[in-house]
């Protein structure tokens, strides 16, 4: 005979709306700026792991490499068709800036900022936590590795292929 009560909500499907996705986001870098990893990790209210991405990519700063995380993020969550969103970052600049509460001024950190914004209008809510690190550990766990990964790759590349920043030359007037 067959249970007759319905199983537990299971992870919902790309094409199933989820109502209420957590996303776990966070970023890494070695050098600042350098190679960097960032990661997503959601998760269900209940805390069940939805989908876990990361990407290596850089040079960049950690700022930056926290902003891809959290652009990772809202793929995961557009992708799952989420229709409220929790972000969760140890990054306090992030979720200050994000939030309103500080002004972004760093002309790198403007178009991700903007890019984050646009990406958070299909949500019918969305909040997001400043969390202490070591309650993002998945996040950065991913993100860690993704950065290992980029740094094999850098570590490949002849020196006149790496991007490395332009020197700041100053004038004197």
């Amino acid at each position: 005979m067959t249970d007759p009560t319905p199983p537990d909500a299971a992870a919902p499907s790309p094409t199933e709306p989820a109502d209420h996705i957590v996303v776990y986001v966070d970023g890494a870098s070695s050098g600042n700026p350098g190679p960097c990893g960032c990661a997503a990790v959601a998760k269900t209210v209940g805390g069940e792991t939805l989908i876990e991405k990361a990407r290596a990519f850089g040079p960049a700063t950690n700022n930056v490499a926290e902003y891809q995380g959290l652009l990772l993020g809202l793929e995961v969550a557009a992708a799952l068709n989420a229709r409220r969103l929790t972000i969760r970052s140890d990054s306090q600049l992030l979720v200050r800036q994000l939030a309103g509460e500080y002004r972004v001024r760093s002309p790198h950190l403007k178009p991700l900022w903007r890019r984050a914004r646009n990406m958070l209008g299909p949500f019918e809510t969305v909040e997001i936590e400043h969390i202490p690190r070591g309650q993002n550990t998945e996040a950065d766990a991913l993100a860690r590795k993704a950065l290992e990964k980029a740094r094999q790759v850098d570590a490949e590349l002849p020196p006149e292929a790496r991007k490395r920043p332009q020197p700041k030359t100053f004038r004197l007037k």
